[in-house]
């Protein structure tokens, strides 16, 4: 098992307390990858701390946590999820099919949690079922395994090389596009599921909405097709249509909820599609560009 991490000490500190609680077999290993390009190195635990500071991107992360076991599966799992302790056997009951190269496992959003503030990022991601493998797996021929809750059969992996180092976004897609060139098949293991932590401000939630729309970005010129841009006309009547006119047409109904989703709606659709003008390139320690 394998998970990313880019944050403060204390988030390091419960991310590896909460991963303390999954039941590991015999073989099992578990380690986290700190992605961070400075800072100190974790203090000793129960769970594994490994630095990697090449790269401040998570397909690089997820590389060098990969190559320290040898485990026929590789589970990726987000730092920003909540596991239960027996996800590794809800993966494998039933055993994959001999051709499957990459399991989708489940994610719904985390309900609120006792005595804090239920904040409208939160609340939208949970009505948009943000991070359900659904959304993506909808997307025929370019449909693809989200990395927040996912395993890969090591073979299949190290046949594709495993992730883009050097991408910032839309590793996972990419992943899944060679992994399906090469003759993998892929599974949904929804029983396989994870609460994921969303944003907890508006502000990091399109912020995170604008780096997925850069990784869609350089996915598209990759794989041409697979992520096409809106016009701007269209992006600019849709969004302004569905953030104004959605907005006040629920808020006249009272329907304070069809409120909020109406107005993301909107600011979600232009910060992907803004997003689109960044660079999908990581940042490095070492001064180097990634890809575009």
């Amino acid at each position: 098992m394998v998970v990313p991490f880019a944050g403060p000490a204390g988030a390091l500190r419960e991310l590896r307390a909460r991963l303390a609680g999954l039941a590991l077999g015999q073989g099992d290993s578990l380690t986290v990858v700190d992605n961070r390009l400075t800072g100190p190195d974790a203090e000793g635990g129960d769970v594994t701390v490994v630095r990697a500071t090449a790269w401040a991107s998570p397909g690089y992360a997820r590389n060098q946590g990969a190559v320290r076991g040898s485990a026929e599966w590789i589970l990726f799992l987000d730092a920003d999820v909540l596991a239960p302790p027996d996800l590794i056997d809800r993966y494998f009951d039933p055993e994959p099919d001999p051709r499957a190269g990459i399991l989708a496992g489940g994610v719904t959003e985390e309900p609120p949690r006792t005595g804090e503030l239920d904040g409208p990022a939160a609340r939208y991601a949970r009505m948009r079922e943000a991070m359900s493998q659904a959304n993506t797996m909808a997307h025929g021929r370019w449909a693809f395994v989200q990395t927040v809750n996912c395993a890969v059969r090591r073979s299949a992996f190290e046949e594709v090389e495993g992730f883009r180092d050097d991408a910032r976004a839309g590793e996972d897609a990419d992943l899944t596009y060679r992994l399906a060139a090469a003759g993998w098949a892929l599974e949904h293991r929804e029983h396989a599921q994870v609460l994921h932590r969303s944003r907890p401000t508006v502000r990091g939630l399109l912020a995170q909405r604008a780096c997925h729309g850069a990784g869609a970005a350089w996915l598209n010129r990759t794989y041409p097709g697979s992520f096409p841009p809106w016009g701007r006309v269209g992006l600019i009547w849709w969004g302004s249509r569905r953030a104004v006119g959605g907005g006040l047409g629920a808020l006249a109904r009272r329907d304070r909820e069809g409120a909020l989703t109406a107005v993301l709606d909107g600011l979600h659709l232009w910060a992907f599609e803004i997003g689109r003008l960044r660079s999908n390139r990581p940042r490095s320690s070492a001064g180097r560009e990634g890809t575009e």
